[in-house]
């Protein structure tokens, strides 16, 4: 760890500038990102989160967010299948379009979509309180599938890693495992662990740095962390530390990439071994995909800036403490401003749970 971190300058306006265009207008270049706006809007509210900017956008247009995430979300009929959740953006609900094209049929939730968007209410303040959390729970459990892992989508989805994790979040998040296995969500982690002592996206799949936080997240999310072995615990500590050569890379032999300053930062956050990296040369290197004309950052030099590595960048540097940052929580991947509010959250709703045990007909909370 270095004590003294020195070199180019954040250029946290533009930045803060950049994230808000994403927010009113997204190049052509992202039409084929029309199912998953949801998480664009993640990375450019989370971002303005972190550069603590939240502020320019006004009220009215925060408000208009929340809402649109609202819209988006999917409620099953009683008797229907398990696909509660939140929708990528509203490719299904086209007016004017006839119950008889199918297009309902498809109108399901997304895991990952369902974990972006509620992250996107928790960091504008909103209180959950439209959220059908009943059913978003009993939509997470009926994906889980007999291995333990968990595909986006009760139909036409891969199961692996990645929706593991956003299964755990959201889990997390509403404090509530409702039908969840989490024993064999753990098997199912523990079983990915390859000979290297990386943890890879599917069985028999090769070691990554995204997935393995995927991984480590979901156990400590899911209070499981503690199956690991010391000695495993170790080797996985090692494999995340050699991906580091200015900046990390996400496999070996592979480039560095901004985005890993995130995925590998964090997981080693959350085994407590961030400081057996080189602070500074990290640093040097997401600064060096900086863009100081009109902000943003990329996954290398001189290429293209997009919202995922931009926001990715800003909570590498947050993990480098660098001034002017919000702190981020590494297992759920949002400020921990979001996160103490989420928390007061979660007591208001155990509160109000108890009270309602107890028979008491009027229960208080308080939002701060």
């Amino acid at each position: 760890m270095d004590n003294n971190i020195e070199g180019e300058e954040v250029e946290f306006r533009k930045h803060a500038k950049y994230f808000i265009r994403f927010l009113h207008t997204l190049p052509g270049r992202l039409a084929s990102h029309d199912s998953t706006r949801v998480t664009i809007a993640f990375f450019a509210v989370s971002g303005l989160d972190v550069l603590d900017s939240l502020h320019m956008l006004t009220d009215t247009f925060q408000q208009d967010i929340c809402n649109w995430i609202y819209k988006l979300q999917v409620v099953p009929k009683p008797g229907e299948r398990g696909y509660g959740g939140i929708q990528g953006s509203s490719t299904f609900d086209v007016i004017g379009t006839p119950d008889s094209c199918g297009l309902q049929l498809y109108r399901w939730g997304h895991l990952a979509i369902t974990y972006t968007g509620i992250a996107v209410l928790v960091a504008l303040g909103d209180d959950l309180s439209r959220l059908n959390r009943r059913a978003i729970i009993e939509g997470v459990a009926a994906v889980q599938r007999d291995d333990g892992s968990f595909s986006a989508t009760i139909e036409g989805s891969e199961q692996d890693m990645r929706f593991v994790y956003c299964a755990a979040a959201i889990c997390a998040m509403l404090n509530d495992w409702g039908r969840v296995d989490r024993k064999k969500m753990a098997d199912y982690i523990l079983k990915s662990i390859r000979y290297d002592y990386g943890i890879s996206q599917h069985y028999e799949m090769e070691s990554h740095g995204g997935t393995t936080f995927c991984a480590i997240a979901a156990l400590e999310l899911s209070g499981q962390l503690h199956l690991l072995s010391a000695d495993t615990r170790e080797k996985i500590i090692r494999w995340l530390v050699f991906r580091q050569q200015d900046g990390f890379q996400g496999r070996p032999n592979k480039p560095v990439d901004t985005c890993y300053s995130f995925w590998i930062a964090a997981t080693l956050k959350i085994l407590h071994a961030f400081e057996l990296t080189s602070f500074q040369a990290n640093r040097d290197y997401v600064l060096s995909t900086q863009d100081p004309t009109v902000g943003g950052f990329s996954k290398w030099p001189q290429a293209y800036t997009d919202p995922f590595h931009s926001y990715f960048g800003l909570c590498g540097l947050s993990f480098l403490n660098e001034p002017g940052l919000q702190e981020v929580m590494p297992s759920l991947n949002i400020s921990m401003r979001a996160y103490r509010r989420l928390q007061e959250l979660q007591r208001n709703w155990t509160l109000l749970e108890e009270g309602l045990a107890a028979g008491n007909g009027e229960v208080t909370v308080h939002i701060e």
